[in-house]
Order: structure tokens, then sequence, then C-alpha cells
């Protein structure tokens, strides 16, 4: 039975009055979709202007992408649902391990808690490692376009979607994995007409090229064409983004990668410090496993000369201890180093220059991870004429602006 509002992870959402779709596009810096509509690319975003919303929200430090998908769908931080990365020192394990497991997750979702009430809920997300965490206790849709050959209805929620979709299932490293994901949401909106649905793409193409180059403009064209289906459809949508992007070279074009384990070994000594890149996961050719958030464990007696010494390295922004990183960026501190480095706009971290494979940069490298990336577009298709004043949007609002807001 249909319930007038929820309640989840201490906040309350209005049961949809139509269909709700949350967009999480995949490395979206808001020059991306403004570049397009200027360039034409985009009509139904531009249209927006003047009879939708449009709000530019932070996202979660690091801004990585499984912090972020999972910040969206529980509307709280990392403090709350404990997903501070896509791959962290498991200290219970004594080992580096990937977070894509649910286990790792510490409360329930906004997609779970409607489903259990009564909603039908779909999720579609581009690549297969968010699908167990996004699913979590989700009675329900949820697939992956990675594996959507392999999609069964015990599982899945769903069979047959290569069939369902009309498109084969592209390559991981392609951009039309991101496009299998709208195409699949206009086909679950037309056929199933979840009450929410929640898409989530990948950055391939935003590693690749830059706001307002042709690549850059042909992705969001295409993404456009598909959220104009989803209006017509009468769904509202909100759109945001797990990240930003930005390029991390030199003038020349080159890499600005500060390795830190290499750093740290000369300074005190082999197997003293433990270097942690969260952006680490198994997709690491357009990135190289660069990013701007380290974390690193040490021993007590080096913590504070450490903390002095990286702080002052050329790219290096912040140097903070986990009590000061956790408080400022709202993570947990048990799956936190010692200290937390974010590196500049134009500087990524790494750990040793034997441990990165950088041959499968075709370009110039762009990354994310650190504060410089954490402004995110916050859209909607649909005004919103009573908004709080001076409020600090984030990206996991974005459920509280589609159900408590839009009109």
């Amino acid at each position: 039975m249909q319930r007038s509002s929820i309640t989840v992870n201490n906040r309350e959402y209005q049961w949809p009055q139509r269909p709700v779709v949350v967009v999480c596009v995949d490395g979206c810096e808001p020059d991306y979709i403004s570049q397009a509509i200027e360039a034409g690319a985009a009509p139904f975003l531009g249209g927006l202007n003047g009879r939708g919303t449009c709000l530019t929200a932070d996202c979660v430090v690091p801004s990585f992408t499984n912090p972020n998908n999972l910040s969206i769908v529980t509307g709280s931080p990392p403090s709350v649902h404990g997903i501070c990365g896509n791959y962290f020192w498991d200290a219970e394990a004594g080992a580096e391990v990937m977070m894509n497991d649910a286990k790792y997750l510490r409360t329930g979702t906004i997609l779970a808690a409607f489903a259990a009430a009564g909603a039908k809920v779909a999720v579609v997300t581009a690549k297969d490692k968010l699908r167990s965490l996004l699913g979590h206790k989700l009675s329900g849709i949820c697939f992956s376009s990675e594996k959507a050959n392999e999609a069964t209805v015990p599982a899945n929620g769903i069979d047959n979607v290569v069939s369902l979709v009309g498109m084969p299932v592209p390559s991981v490293y392609s951009a039309a994995l991101s496009e299998f994901v709208f195409a699949a949401g206009v086909k679950l909106m037309a056929r199933e007409r979840p009450d929410i649905m929640y898409l989530s793409t990948t950055d391939y193409v935003q590693h690749k090229a830059a706001p307002g180059t042709p690549h850059a403009n042909d992705f969001y064209a295409m993404m456009d064409r598909y959220l104009s289906l989803l209006d017509a459809a009468g769904a509202t949508i909100v759109v945001t983004a797990d990240h930003g992007m930005n390029a991390k070279t030199d003038a020349f074009g080159r890499p600005n990668i500060v390795y830190l384990q290499d750093l740290l070994d000369g300074w005190f000594g082999k197997d003293v410090a433990r270097v942690i890149l969260p952006i680490t996961d198994p997709y690491v050719v357009h990135h190289g496993a660069l990013g701007s958030f380290a974390t690193v464990y040490l021993a007590d007696d080096h913590i504070a000369d450490a903390a002095k010494r990286i702080s002052e390295i050329a790219g290096v922004e912040l140097v903070l201890s986990r009590k000061d990183a956790c408080a400022r960026f709202e993570l947990p501190p048990d799956r936190v180093g010692d200290l937390v480095i974010v590196s500049e706009r134009l500087t990524v971290l790494g750990s040793s220059v034997s441990r990165h494979d950088l041959s499968g940069l075709e370009v110039p490298l762009r990354s994310h991870g650190g504060v410089s990336e954490q402004r995110v577009p916050l859209i909607a298709n649909r005004p919103a004429p009573s908004l709080p004043a001076g409020h600090r949007w984030r990206n996991f609002d974005a459920f509280d602006l589609a159900l408590n807001h839009l009109r």
C-alpha cells in the first residue's frame, strides 16, 4: 500500500506522484553541460532554463565513484553509509580490498526502502562494480550494462535485457556503456513504469575529453536525447554527478604526479608507510589508478614529520590528520589512514612509479578525487518554487529535491 512518505537515514521523502528518475552522470563537471548547450548539442537541457531547476552542488570528498553513488542513494555522507572509496585498507582482514561488496555498507538505501514500502524500483548502472552496493536489499530491477547479458530474474529482477534494450553489450571502455544505461532506462520506463529509477553512467568520455570538445559534446547530445524521451514519458528527472573532472597535466600535457610511496620509503625506509589510493578499481586504463586523494598509514612517531614533508611538496593542497579529515569530509574514521592527502587541481597522487601503468593513456591525463572536483550539477526538469534559502546543496540531496521540492 502506498504511503504518504517514508524516512531513510533520518530524512523524510514524499511518495512520488509520478515516476522519478535520478541520474548520476559520472565525471560531469558542470562545464560539460553548459558547453554542450552553447554548442546546440543539448537542446532538451538548454530548454530547462526557465521551466526547470538548475543548482550547483558539492559532491563527497574523496570525489570518487563509489562514495558518491552510495551517498546519492542513501541521502547521507560516508560517515553514515561507510563507503569512503573504491578501494581501502580493511584492517580486520589485514588486506587492501575493493569496496564493492555490500558487506561494507553500513546503512540502507532510499531505493530499497521505497521498494520495501511497495514502490516499483529499477536501477541500471554502467559498471558492474556498483551493482551489489546499489542493489543492497533491493526488491526490484538492478543490473549493469557491463553484464546485461547475464541478468536473470532471481539475481537482477529481469532477464533478456539485451533484447529489451536493442543494443549489444558494449565494451567497458566506451561511451556506449553509458548509452546502454540510458537506452535501458527509456525501455524500462515504457514497459515497467517504475515509481523510482536510478541511472548511473561511467566517466570513460570525461577522462578522455574536456568540456566543449566534439567527443564530449557528442556524449551529452546522446544523453540529452534520452533525457528528452524520459521527460516526454512524464517522469520527474534530476541529473547530478558523482564528481567533476580536471586535466592533471603540465603545459606540455605531461602528467603531474606525486608518488607518495616512493617518497615515504625514501624518508623512512621500506615497509614503514602504506599508501592507499581510493580511486583504484578494476578499470584503470583511462586513469592509471591516479587521483587527487590518498590516505597513508604509518607509525605514530612518523606522522608529524611525514605531514610536514608532504605539505611542502608542489602540487599538494591539503595534508590532514585522520580526525581533521573525517570531520571536514564526513568520513568513517575506522576506514581512513593516519593522514589524508589531497592534491591541487592539476596534480594527481600515486604510490610508486612501478605500480602505475600509464601505457593505456592515449590522451593527456584527466582525473578527479580532490576538492577541485567537488562542484557538480544538480538539474531538474521541473520547477522548485520554495527552495530553502542559503542551503548548501549536495549531490546526495538529489532524491530530496526530486521527491520533496519539485512540482
